[in-house]
């Protein structure tokens, strides 16, 4: 495989992991979290949307440290 085919099936398997990730964050918050979104950013995991409680932000937090122990990880979603 060339390492431009790696490099784009690289990044197929990360866009669905996170879009995985995204779908479990949302399941388990159970609605809790408004337009969640979650982003990579360079080596980093970024976590966007709006919820009502710090629950919800902290449990988003835990779901993405289950998966990825040693990613940095930004919690930008924003409590109203």
């Amino acid at each position: 495989m060339n390492p431009s085919a790696q490099k784009d099936t690289a990044i197929m398997i990360a866009v669905g992991r996170l879009f995985d990730l995204e779908r479990r964050v949302s399941s388990r918050a159970a609605g809790r979290i408004r337009n969640l979104t979650i982003e990579s950013l360079g080596d980093s995991i970024v976590l966007l949307g709006e919820t009502n409680t710090y629950f919800a932000k902290q449990l988003a937090t835990q779901v993405c440290r289950e998966q990825f122990r040693d990613v940095a990880l930004l919690n930008n979603i924003e409590v109203i």
